[in-house]
């Protein structure tokens, strides 16, 4: 019967055992269940499920698994019914041998909560294996002197299974010559003896054929067959003796291969070919033949392979010494494997978490590990640690399983990833030791806000800026990382003189760039506060804020503004007075000048740049006053004209020039009295013409004389004169008095009004000319600007130059009048 028939045979007995199973939990976190071997792939062993207090679901949610080392994986989980299962064929004589009890251990890891669970399953023996003699055929040749009643060892059978299942009884087949014996040993083994039972007759009968049948004593019962050919011989009838039956050694386990362990020696009475012996190691399973080697003839025995205690710890070796004739003898040797320390620790990483948050506590677990040396004894004592200073603590759970958490809150900014090295030392001599390393990334949280590289920031722009143009960058720096790094700029929104900030300035709100939306003028605008603010992306989003202080730059954009003497509309120039008597740096008037710009941009500075008597008059460099720069003379021409130039300091400089015409006389009446002493000329032909002239300008001086005095009237009582001369006389009290002339008691600045006429002795083309008015150049105090306009009446100059047949006469007749009035110079020239 084949040894699959028997288990065919056997399989309902072996559900009956798995169904009959029973579970137990010994100790904190032992599981035990018992299940027959030999059952199919996928068979029930227990309820773990249950078992472990969860539901069949929850295994896989709280990723609930086994762990084992170094072994095929017998068993598996079913999430579905929540049962352990076998995951393989299981073998009791592969796993444990003859070993009365066949226990297997692994672990159950509840992972979400890192929780370990010790479950032991005992492997039940079914009589799956018959007894077996490991030959067919088995010779003795008996000497026909041999006396009845003695024995000879048989070969014994050989029966994996244990207890009921095993090797239980010989029995042989019937003949008349031989019987059978059985011989118990101390430690329960069985020898199988043939008794001779009377005396063999060689020439009756050579060879005698005997079978002799092992049965186990499982049900149904199994059993083996040894065929014996018994062949009579002559006169041998002493086998080998050993000189001791067993022999005893200790090896370490680290013995080279080739190393002799012992010599087994066995004697024969007999003489001759009889009396040779011959050692063989006796058929056994398993690997022995394949690590031990006896000399057949010396008796020695040597290792032909690597010893290892981890493997096995203890060898029983059967030998046989067999004489010439047949006869045989049997001896054990037992070989103790003595442990050496030549397996370093093993770390395995059981769960594994490759990144925490840096906001974790102290405690956090990381990984789960377990720690294991083949080796036993003080050898495979193992301790592990981790290296370096590092945050992070070893702490013990069961067995040789310990938990790696954090010893302290961690921080991305300080440290993002750690290389944690963990190192396993036994103690054996010298100690052995094994690094595994892991490696944890500190996930970031948004904890850090952005943060400015200065406190606050100034910037600088120069006025007449083309718009867009960038002004100025800021940065923030972020220390965490990804999202929570992002930064985006914003400008707080405030107003600049009523219009928002917005439509001056922007910000781009990835670079910190600052533009300038329009173009900025320093005389409207000269600086602008900002609060920039920088946020993260992060959930929630942390920012912060810096001023910017944004200063526009003058430029020299504005040229100089002449308030005194004011420009004319009509070309024509003011006049002002310088008595002949005046003596040098006599102030003869000032000219007054400003700059919207600043700073230098600003400073200005006056020179004369052009004059009909150069060496006359002088211009503060600063003051912008216009002195006599020597006494005045009679030979000095009445009319002076002046040509002043105003310069600020910018690069390149601005500039603004005004023209000042100065009368030398002391009065209006000296003026009329001079132009009275010019003489008409004599030329018989301009006579006529001169005297239409002098007719028609006479007349129409009279008509403009009118249309004056009216309107004079009219402003006067329309103002209640009385009140208006007495504001315009307080206010002018500053102003020289050679500048006024008395009308009607009133003092005021002149405004200049004159008809011009041009009469020549050589030409035809004489011309009358009635130009614009022409307002004067003044400097108004503040409060008679308020109040009223003056009267001026100012006096151009007679000049006289060049050729003697023409002769140039400028009469100047000039009232005062309010700001609006209108007037008109006749010049008459000769």
């Amino acid at each position: 019967m084949t040894n699959y028939q028997r288990v065919r045979k056997c399989g309902g007995l072996a559900l009956l055992c798995v169904l009959l199973g029973t579970l137990c939990k010994t100790g904190c976190g032992q599981i035990r269940y018992s299940v027959s071997e030999e059952l199919d792939r996928g068979s029930f062993v227990g309820n773990i499920a249950k078992d472990l207090g969860l539901e069949p679901q929850e295994l896989a949610e709280r990723g609930v698994r086994i762990v084992s080392r170094g072994r095929t994986q017998l068993f598996a989980l079913n999430p579905r019914s929540g049962s352990l299962v076998t995951a393989n064929r299981i073998d009791r004589e592969e796993l444990c041998a003859q070993s009365p009890q066949c226990l297997v251990s692994f672990n159950i890891l509840v992972e979400d909560k890192l929780n370990i669970f010790e479950v032991e399953i005992e492997i039940k023996d079914l009589n799956d294996n018959a007894p077996d003699f490991l030959t067919e055929e088995l010779e003795i040749k008996i000497s026909e002197l041999t006396v009845p009643g003695t024995r000879f060892p048989l070969k014994t059978a050989f029966d994996p299974d244990v207890g009921t299942n095993s090797l239980l009884n010989y029995q042989l087949s019937p003949s008349d010559y031989f019987s059978l014996a059985v011989k118990s040993a101390t430690d329960g083994a069985k020898y199988p003896e043939l008794v001779l039972q009377q005396a063999l007759d060689r020439e009756e009968k050579k060879v005698h054929q005997l079978a002799l049948i092992a049965s186990d004593g499982g049900d149904p019962v199994h059993s083996g067959n040894l065929g014996i050919q018994v062949t009579v011989l002559d006169a041998n009838d002493n086998p080998p003796v050993f000189t001791q039956p067993e022999y005893r050694v200790s090896v370490q386990e680290n013995l080279p291969v080739g190393t002799w362990l012992l010599t087994v020696n066995a004697t024969d009475p007999d003489e001759g070919f009889n009396a040779q012996v011959s050692y063989v190691l006796d058929k056994m399973p398993g690997k022995i033949a394949q690590i031990f080697y006896l000399n057949s003839v010396t008796g020695d025995l040597s290792i032909v392979k690597n010893l290892d205690y981890e493997d096995a710890t203890f060898y029983e070796i059967i030998i046989e010494a067999q004489d010439g004739p047949g006869l045989l003898s049997r001896a054990k040797i037992l070989v103790t494997v003595l442990d050496v320390n030549d397996n370093a620790p093993e770390i395995t990483i059981t769960s594994l978490t490759e990144s925490v948050p840096e906001e974790s506590t102290a405690g956090r677990e990381i990984a789960l590990i377990n720690v294991h040396d083949r080796d036993s004894g003080q050898n495979g004592q193992v301790t592990v640690f981790v290296l370096g200073n590092m945050p992070f603590n070893l702490e013990k759970s069961i067995n040789q399983y310990y938990r790696l958490v954090t010893a302290r809150s961690l921080d991305r900014e300080q440290q993002s990833e750690y290389n944690i090295t963990l190192r396993a030392t036994d103690g054996g001599s010298p100690p052995l030791s094994t690094e595994t390393h892991i490696t944890l990334h500190v996930a970031d949280i948004n904890d850090n806000p952005p943060a400015f590289t200065h406190a606050s920031y100034s910037a600088y722009i120069p006025e007449n800026n083309p718009r867009g143009a960038s002004i100025f960058s800021v940065t923030a720096q972020d220390p965490d990382s990804i999202e929570n790094a992002h930064i985006t700029y914003a400008l707080t929104e405030d107003t600049i003189q009523g219009a928002p900030l917005s439509t001056y300035v922007s910000i781009n709100s990835d670079t910190g760039v600052l533009y300038a939306l329009h173009s900025f003028d320093f005389e409207q605008v000269r600086d602008l506060q900002l609060l920039v603010t920088a946020s993260d992306s992060g959930n929630p989003p942390l920012s912060s804020n810096v001023s910017l202080s944004l200063f526009v730059l003058d430029q020299n954009d504005n040229t100089p503004e002449i308030l005194y003497p004011a420009l004319p509309t009509d070309g024509s120039t003011g006049v002002e007075l310088a008595p002949r008597s005046a003596e040098p740096g006599y102030l003869v008037t000032k000219v007054v000048a400003v700059d919207r710009d600043s700073g230098q941009n600003a400073w200005l500075s006056y020179r004369l740049l052009k004059a009909s008597d150069p060496g006359l008059f002088a211009v503060g460099l600063h003051t912008g006053e216009v002195r006599t720069a020597r006494a005045l003379l009679d030979r000095d021409a009445l009319k002076q004209s002046l040509v002043v130039v105003v310069q600020d300091h910018g690069q390149p400089p601005l500039s603004a020039t005004v023209t000042l015409t100065v009368a030398v006389a002391d009065s209006i009446p000296d003026i009329l009295t001079d132009l009275g002493s010019l003489k008409p000329s004599v030329d018989p032909d301009d006579s006529g013409l001169t005297l239409y002239l002098v007719v028609a300008v006479a007349a129409v001086s009279c008509v403009f004389l009118a249309f004056v005095i009216v309107l004079l009237a009219l402003r006067l009582r329309r103002w209640h004169l009385s009140r208006l001369l007495q504001a315009s006389g307080s206010g002018l009290a500053g102003v020289p008095a050679s500048q006024f002339v008395g009308v009607d008691g009133v003092r005021a600045f002149l405004q200049t009004y004159s008809h011009e006429v041009s009469l020549t002795a050589d030409s035809r083309g004489s011309h009358v000319i009635f130009p614009q008015p022409n307002y004067a150049d003044t400097l108004i105090s503040q409060e008679s600007c308020e109040k009223s306009e003056p009267l001026l009446i100012s006096q151009d100059l007679l000049e006289t130059k060049g050729d003697p047949n023409e002769l140039q006469v400028s009469f100047f007749l000039s009232f005062n009048i309010l700001r609006n009035s209108y007037a008109s110079v006749v010049i008459i020239k000769f």
